[in-house]
Parts: structure tokens; C-alpha cells; sequence
């Protein structure tokens, strides 16, 4: 009898349990049921029962920088001629420029900010003009050497300069599996350490050179707005550039004269986010096709991003101020939260979209 009453008090209990946890459910059920019903109610209905709920917001934020920082960015000169290939650490810049150098190649110049890349390169040698576009973004300005008038103009700008040959060997390193003068390679702690050591102002209070929008930038209705699936950006007989668009991901992938533009480490083809190409006049000053860029005025391009191209003006005042992109509607353009090449392109060189 006594095993039989226990058997009868654990049964009871188990049906006590069952019936608690069915009612829980039912009443997490109604709870859910009874927010979702006072979520979706107009205002004026919640107004009638003399309270409101306010459901917490959350604040969205950049992911291409970070939008609490302060860090100065870095700027990196960047080797782009074949022997080069592949470079290391473009994917981590948040933003790349490309532009036409001597002899028809271009060179890239990266920048690093609110990121730990360990490998970057190769990197090779100043060039003036690339220090305008340093001092827009109040980058520390990395490079492997000079041009004499790279050399100068850091000097009467002061420009905060870590070169690998003068100033700051430490922050490089040469990689002896490939062919001087392309084997240089550095790293954003590297770069950092010596910086610091030298008392360059490691923050920076300048605004971001680029609107970036959290929310998605769609260009499809805009003015003068045209499908860009295809890119092909000519700089020279030496040298064209071309991005793809992979709507499933929404980047475009980057090529080389005709070749997927590849990352030494990682082998995954470059993408870019926003590609923003801005035509400026070129021409040669010495016997060696040094090239000086008339990038201080006015001029046309266009700003591509998530399979279209919208027509676009830039405008620069000085060597140390930032350039304008606006709409043809006269407004500042916003770009889309991810990383952006900035193609300053020959005014007499092809650009193809489509």
C-alpha cells in the first residue's frame, strides 16, 4: 500500500508540473501576442488607454571605421607595377586611392585606421601629389624612398613621413623570396611603434573624408543614374583596372589588366564597396615622365556602388584641403558603409560602364 500511495503522489505531482509548464507557455504566449498587437496599433489608439510603451532603440553603427575613434590613419604607399603582385593588406584599408605614376603604371596609396594588419605591400616610393591626398585624410604618411620633389614638399609641408630608407627603417622589413625593389613589406604595429617614437600626433579631430551612411545608398533613382555591372578604367598602355559586380554579395570585384586582383595571404580576390572614379589632367615634368596632376580646381567622374554609376563633380581648394564629390543636384554624395577606391583617372584615358 505505502508503494502504491508514493506512485500516486509522484503521478499527481507530474501532472502538476505538466499543467505549470502549459500555463507558463500560454502565458509567454499572451505576452508575446499582447505586444505584438500594441506594437503595430496607431498612435492615437495608444494614446485612448492613457499610456505609451516605448520600445528600446538601437543605434546603428559604421562598420568600415569606428564611429567612437579617434586614431589618425596611416597612409601607405603601395607598388603596383606586375612584379609587385600579389600585394598584401588591401582588403583591411578602408579606403584606396590609385593613381597614374612615370612610365604609364599607377601606384596605390592605402589607408589603415581603427585595424591591426600584419602584412601590407610591397611598399615603394613617394610621389608629390600623393601628399595631397595624405593631407586631406591628416594621415601619417608611410613610404620606401622618394622623388626629389616627394623629398621637398614633405619637408615645406611637414608632413609626418615614415620612410623606410631615411627616417624609420624599423617599420619595414624585406621579403627575400621576391626581387628588390618589390619585396618591402610593413605592418600597421610597425608603423604605429615608430610613429609614436617619433611624437607624431597619434589622433585626429578632422572629419572623415567620405559621408558614409549607415543605411543602405541606393542610386537607382537618382540623376543621371546608369547600370554599372562592368567597370574598365584605362590609365595607360601599361595599366587598366576593372571591377565586376557580385550583386549576391553586393561588392565588385576587382582585376588588373585583366587579371583577378588577388591578396598574397588570404588569395581571395579584392573587392570594393564604392568605387569613386575622378578624371584629372596629367602631364610630365622631367625627362623621366614624373607626372604632376592638375588636382586643384574642378572636374567631373563618378560614383559607383551596388550595381549603378551616378555622374558626379570633385572639387579640391588647396593641396591641404579635402575634395568635395557631390551629386549633379549640387549635394555631397553619401557612400555606402564599406570599403572605396578612389580611381583619379587621366582626363585622356577611357572609362567604360555598363
Amino acid at each position: 500500500d505505502g508503494i502504491i500511495k508514493i506512485e500516486v503522489v509522484v503521478m499527481r505531482r507530474r501532472r502538476r508540473k505538466k499543467r505549470i509548464r502549459k500555463l507558463m507557455v500560454l502565458f509567454c504566449a499572451l505576452i508575446v501576442i499582447g505586444v505584438s498587437v500594441w506594437y503595430f496599433l496607431p498612435e492615437d489608439l495608444k494614446g485612448k488607454f492613457g499610456f505609451k510603451v516605448t520600445l528600446p532603440t538601437i543605434e546603428k553603427k559604421l562598420k568600415i571605421v569606428d564611429q567612437d575613434s579617434n586614431e589618425r590613419p596611416i597612409a601607405v604607399m603601395i607598388d603596383n607595377q606586375a612584379m609587385a603582385l600579389p600585394h598584401a593588406g588591401l582588403q583591411e584599408a578602408y579606403l584606396v586611392y590609385e593613381i597614374i605614376a612615370e612610365g604609364g603604371i599607377t601606384r596605390l596609396m592605402a589607408l589603415y585606421k581603427d585595424c591591426d594588419v600584419s602584412l601590407i605591400g610591397p611598399v615603394r616610393s613617394s610621389r608629390h601629389y600623393y601628399l595631397d591626398y595624405a593631407m586631406e585624410n591628416d594621415a601619417i604618411y608611410a613610404h620606401y624612398g622618394w622623388s626629389e620633389r616627394a623629398r621637398r614638399d614633405i619637408a615645406s609641408l611637414d608632413i609626418n613621413n615614415l620612410n623606410g630608407i631615411t627616417n624609420a627603417p624599423d617599420a619595414y622589413w624585406r621579403d627575400k623570396t621576391r626581387y628588390a625593389p618589390h619585396n618591402v613589406f610593413t605592418s600597421t604595429e610597425n608603423l604605429k611603434k615608430e610613429a609614436s617614437k617619433k611624437g607624431y600626433k597619434m589622433t585626429s579631430t578632422e572629419d572623415l573624408l567620405l559621408n558614409y551612411n549607415v543605411d543602405e545608398v541606393n542610386l537607382s533613382e537618382k540623376e543621371g543614374a546608369g547600370v554599372a555591372n562592368n567597370v574598365t578604367i584605362r590609365y595607360s598602355n601599361y595599366q587598366t583596372t576593372s571591377y565586376v559586380y557580385d550583386s549576391e554579395n553586393k561588392v565588385y570585384l576587382r582585376s588588373t589588366n585583366g587579371e583577378a586582383h588577388r591578396d598574397a595571404v588570404t588569395r581571395n580576390q579584392y573587392t570594393a564597396k564604392n568605387i569613386i572614379v575622378a578624371q584629372v589632367g596629367n602631364s610630365a615634368f622631367d625627362n623621366y615622365g614624373r607626372q604632376d596632376l592638375d588636382n586643384i580646381g574642378t572636374g567631373n567622374g563618378y560614383y559607383i556602388t551596388n550595381g549603378y554609376a551616378i555622374p558626379i563633380t570633385w572639387s579640391k581648394d588647396s593641396r591641404e584641403s579635402q575634395t568635395v564629390y557631390k551629386d549633379t543636384a549640387g549635394n555631397e554624395i553619401e557612400v555606402n558603409d564599406g570599403n572605396t577606391f578612389i580611381q583619379i583617372q587621366p582626363l585622356n584615358q577611357a572609362l567604360t560602364i555598363n
